[in-house]
């Protein structure tokens, strides 16, 4: 499996694992183990375009502070859940252009 399969396979599950929680009640949660796993997995993908430029430039990495406020907590989960979305169609939009340069 490729990374770039790997890594839309993990963001689709730190979805789910937001989800989870966002029905669960996210402001009685903390938002900094997703806010950490997506700025990680965003890194990995940013190695997957060299110049670091066009769309994936538009991606930025979020601040890992735990609001306190429940209402700001399930802001965040929503960011994460929006950038983290936006990350996965960018990674299946260009797996087809990947996949012809390692041919």
């Amino acid at each position: 499996m490729s990374i770039r399969q790997t890594l839309i396979l993990m963001l689709q599950h730190l979805q789910n694992d937001m989800s989870t929680v966002h029905h669960a009640g996210a402001g009685y949660y903390s938002c900094v183990p997703y806010i950490r796993r997506y700025n990680k997995l965003l890194a990995q993908a940013r190695t997957l375009f060299p110049s670091n430029d066009g769309i994936i430039s538009t991606f930025d990495n979020l601040d890992e502070e735990d609001p306190k406020d429940p209402s700001e907590k399930s802001k965040v989960i929503q960011v994460i859940a929006v950038e983290s979305g936006q990350l996965i169609t960018l990674l299946e939009s260009t797996k087809e252009n990947a996949d012809e340069e390692n041919q």
